[in-house]
């Protein structure tokens, strides 16, 4: 980046401080979950409003990404990382303050969704500027796995803190992570100009390939969450599991995620459009299998693992390929299709809800299969060699 050559350990150094940084996000996003009942109790407010404190925080991310990324292109990437992990270190401190109330908890939240929006825009570009070009996928996918680690190992250690502790000692830790992160990339990352560097801007601008990738970003997301908002559910009720079996699939889901992305990662730079329209099969696959044979407890269980090996690389594949066809600076890119994943998960989770009494919760994953499908239709579907060389020849739409 710029104008400075980093060494190979200071290179290094910052991928982790910002992989650390995106585990430490994604936890704070869903701790809410595995704490609702502690803060319900301990603030006197109902579990709804709770809940808020995740929905609330995730359509915060859908709306405010890409006018951020926007407001902020012309910053040097050093400031702007700094300035969003001090925000979320102020923001999780505030979260432990013993005499909190549910207003500044809530604005608490607000403030750390602000940052989040942004550092998913801007994370992958400084990190790949770090590289050759040739290693762009394999930079994305170790930045994957430091954010799918949230689900496996951050919610469940801050659940567990929570409960022995008082819900607010996880965001006492969380802060202190995020400081670490804010320390090395304050003091290892170069101050350079954000449009300098072969990350700024799509390696191969293509217009049209860029709005599929959005548009298979949020069906496939769509999809996964009209089914799997209701998955406790749907273990209990369809697949008749014990109320302690669903925490160890949840954790094997989980697994089977970080190992889905960790296998996918090395192949994004070999096999770009093969990452992500395999992933997107299986999810297909994954939701209309749990839909058929969701009352076989082996099946369900084979399916779950296929779910979540497919969920985590099929973002991770989408980043990946923003990066490469962006039509102008890649953080707006990668803002918009984080837009688009955050307005998939809420909509979702809201097409479930929807036809949840009309066709239970077994047919909620039906319908995600088939969101699913479409998805992988509107990525596959062939179009003339002359329609796609004039959409790369289109003027870029995100470059100002």
């Amino acid at each position: 980046m710029g104008s400075e050559r980093l060494t190979a350990w200071r290179r290094a150094a910052v991928v982790a401080a910002l992989m650390l940084a995106a585990f430490t996000f994604n936890t704070t996003e869903n701790l809410p979950v595995g704490l609702l009942s502690l803060i319900s109790d301990d603030l006197r407010v109902p579990l709804a409003s709770v809940g808020m404190l995740v929905t609330g925080y995730g359509l915060t991310v859908a709306v405010v990404s890409l006018p951020l990324a926007h407001l902020t292109r012309s910053i040097p990437r050093r400031h702007v990382l700094s300035g969003l992990l001090a925000l979320l270190v102020l923001a999780s401190w505030v979260s432990a303050l013993g005499a909190l109330s549910y207003g500044l908890l809530l604005g608490a939240r607000v403030a750390t969704a602000l940052a989040q929006a942004l550092f998913w825009a801007v994370m992958g570009p400084v990190a790949v500027g770090l590289f050759p070009p040739e290693r762009r996928g394999r930079v994305i996918g170790l930045l994957s796995v430091g954010g799918s680690l949230a689900t496996v190992l951050g919610v469940p250690a801050g659940t567990w803190l929570g409960g022995h502790s008082g819900w607010r000692a996880p965001f006492l830790v969380l802060g202190a992570i995020g400081l670490v992160s804010l320390v090395a990339i304050a003091v290892l990352l170069p101050t350079s100009r954000a449009e300098e560097g072969h990350a700024a801007y799509g390696a191969a601008p293509d217009a049209r390939r860029f709005a599929v990738v959005l548009a298979t970003t949020a069906l496939s997301v769509t999809g996964a969450f009209a089914g799997f908002t209701y998955v406790v559910a749907f273990l209990d009720e369809v697949s008749g599991f014990s109320e302690g079996s669903v925490s160890a699939l949840l954790m094997v889901f989980g697994v089977a995620g970080i190992a889905g992305v960790a296998a996918a990662g090395p192949l994004l730079d070999r096999f770009p459009r093969g990452t992500l329209s395999v992933p997107v099969a299986a999810q297909a696959v994954a939701l209309l299998g749990l839909y058929a044979g969701g009352g076989s407890q082996p099946v369900t269980v084979a399916m779950l693992m296929l779910l979540g090996a497919s969920l985590g690389p099929v973002f991770m594949a989408t980043q990946s390929q923003v990066l490469h066809v962006a039509p102008g600076r890649t953080e707006l890119a990668l803002a918009a299709n984080s837009a688009a994943f955050n307005t998939g998960v809420a909509a979702g989770a809201l097409t479930g809800g929807a036809v949840l009494s009309a066709v239970g919760v077994r047919g909620t994953f039906l319908i995600g299969g088939l969101l699913t499908a479409v998805a992988l239709a509107v990525l596959t579907w062939p179009v003339p060699a002359a329609l796609t060389e004039g959409s790369k020849a289109a003027p870029p739409s995100l470059s100002s």
